[in-house]
């Protein structure tokens, strides 16, 4: 919060003005013979950077919050409720017979700005806004009484609205002789910086609060890397096996200060994920979630037994095309990246590969030329050599270019070896033809692909590889739809079922364990099989796919318990 905030334009002429005549010799006189004094901001506490200090809330409903804020580190945070209406007051002194300029900054839902003015003069005054997604200014005007030396301001949201934020109060005009916030110093220099344990491309640093800032620069060998909020930041983007020099400054509104002393790191070195397990011969894929929807949340170490490929969901895109990077979510338990890269090195010497999946309902990456296909190779390797994941998984959901992927995914497999796990998970419609963009992929990569696990679920009817069409959630469709990749070009052994783990993990397409595995009897054996029924068996199949690891332990594993034996107790 700026407790400098700008006078308004012709008010900022008039300190200016007056500040000439002091310093000439002059004297500036009004109408009545008296000086005119430079106009101030009456309010206290105007940007809550002492948190509710000076200022009082209906039922509770105010608090100082660190976020969002428009200007320094606090701002009020309003939540009506009920019958209230979330009024937030400050009786700020005035001068009478004088014109002031309310302002306020407002976000978040429905916001009102006004001044109660008892005495004689403008009366109550007030303004408001419906919800806003970003900072909106709110300005009225008001002139106090012969006899008013107090005035009541306040913000208020409305009924059964969402809460309001309010920073950066003013109440512009003549000293009403209540004093104010006194203007910002520039903050001391930092102290206590030092450097956590660094990854092969980031060095985490922290350091000592600074009374007074509003924020901190931080610096990578004198040039600016980061600005920041709070007392941490992590440098990314750094070269392998590195030394580097990190400083910090704090700032505010009043300026910088000086760099502290400087901090040195090194990078990690590079080191070789090494080869993972070998995938079994019928193998079962589950996909872990990485946030939180409402299903179990799960640690890697507590995915269930039965999944041979847990692929982690998801990696995120950057602003660099094709580039991915990984954030593990704080929401799923871990209380940091050690012990995360320590269950996946366990579940790697389990015999379980763990891989990273790339894409999803709402993640996309774009790979549609050679450097953007060589930012994800050296991007998804480099995840690789940092958690230990031993392969890939494509699920990119919002299409793809085959050449540039295929051009991607080659150049990923010469960096990890003739070990990579390479899985995708198509929609149904993205594998209905080898003419698509998924199944020219899949074809392209034919000899480093592990499994092509297709959505067989929120599709609705498509169809199968003899020309007919079935509705989804039927043993006939899982049937028909695996049958054209078949047909297509891709080996059995490259062929999975995907399917939801619960009522829950899809919006439509679930089908029972039982008919899964009915599915995977038609397939490998011909028994089983629904209306449709293929011209020969594919014993080689690779087995089945579900999502998630996390919707099947909400649902008691009853997913894991049946399809898992089911598919490792095949020939």
């Amino acid at each position: 919060m700026d407790r400098t905030t700008p006078r308004p334009a012709a008010r900022r002429w008039l300190g200016g003005a007056l500040a000439l005549a002091v310093g000439s010799g002059l004297a500036l006189v009004g109408g009545a013979g008296t000086a005119l004094a430079a106009d101030v901001n009456n309010a206290k506490n105007a940007g809550f950077e002492n948190g509710l200090t000076n200022w009082s809330c209906s039922a509770g409903s105010g608090t100082a919050v660190a976020s969002p804020v428009r200007t320094g580190a606090g701002a009020l945070k309003a939540t009506p409720a009920g019958l209230d209406n979330a009024k937030c007051v400050q009786t700020v002194a005035v001068k009478p017979n004088s014109t002031y300029t309310l302002s306020a900054w407002v976000q978040g839902g429905y916001a009102y700005l006004g001044a109660n003015n008892t005495g004689t003069g403008t009366g109550s005054v007030s303004t408001w806004t419906p919800d806003s997604p970003s900072w909106k200014q709110l300005t009225t005007t008001f002139t106090t009484g012969a006899s008013t030396t107090s005035v009541e301001i306040y913000t208020h949201g409305w009924y059964g609205t969402a809460a309001y934020f309010v920073d950066d109060v003013s109440v512009f005009g003549p000293d009403g002789g209540g004093g104010q916030d006194p203007d910002p110093v520039v903050p001391a220099t930092p102290a206590g910086l030092a450097a956590g344990t660094p990854t092969t491309s980031t060095v985490p640093l922290s350091w000592n609060a600074v009374s007074g800032a509003t924020g901190y620069k931080v610096y990578r060998d004198g040039s600016l890397a980061a600005t920041v909020s709070g007392t941490s930041a992590t440098v990314t983007g750094l070269a392998a096996d590195t030394a580097y020099s990190f400083q910090v400054s704090a700032v505010n509104a009043a300026g910088e200060s000086a760099k502290s002393a400087a901090v040195s790191a090194r990078t990690a070195k590079t080191t070789t994920p090494g080869p993972g397990p070998a995938v079994p011969k019928h193998a079962v894929t589950g996909y872990w979630q990485n946030f939180d929807n409402g299903a179990a949340k799960q640690k890697i170490r507590d995915v269930q037994d039965a999944y041979d490929i847990i692929a982690v969901s998801f990696a995120d895109s950057t602003t660099t095309p094709g580039q991915i990077v990984f954030n593990l979510d704080p929401a799923v338990g871990y209380t940091s990246v050690a012990d995360f890269k320590a269950d996946i090195a366990a579940k790697k010497a389990a015999g379980k590969s763990v891989i990273i999946s790339v894409g999803g309902e709402k993640g996309n990456v774009t790979i549609n030329s050679d450097a953007s296909a060589t930012a994800f190779a050296n991007s998804a390797y480099a995840l690789f050599q940092e958690y230990g994941f031993n392969g890939i998984d494509i699920d990119l959901e919002h299409g793809i270019n085959s050449t540039y992927l295929t051009k991607a995914l080659r150049q990923l497999s010469a960096k990890a070896g003739p070990s990579m796990v390479l899985t995708m998970a198509p929609q149904t419609i993205d594998m209905q033809s080898t003419g698509t963009e998924y199944f020219k992929t899949a074809l392209a990569v034919k000899d480093i692909l592990t499994v092509v696990n297709t959505q067989y679920y929120n599709s609705g009817s498509m169809l199968g590889c003899d020309g007919k069409v079935y509705s989804q959630g039927s043993v006939d469709f899982l049937t028909a739809l695996a049958c054209i990749q078949i047909q297509g070009g891709l080996d059995p052994s490259q062929v999975g079922l995907g399917v939801p783990a619960s009522t829950r993990g899809a919006g439509s397409g679930y089908v029972a364990p039982s008919v899964v595995n009915s599915a995977i009897d038609c397939l490998t054996k011909l028994t089983g099989c629904g209306t449709f029924k293929p011209a020969q068996a594919w014993p080689t199949l690779r087995g089945a796919m579900t999502w998630s690891t996390n919707w099947d332990a909400t649902a008691g594993n009853a997913w894991s318990n049946a399809v898992g034996p089911h598919v490792h107790g095949l020939p």
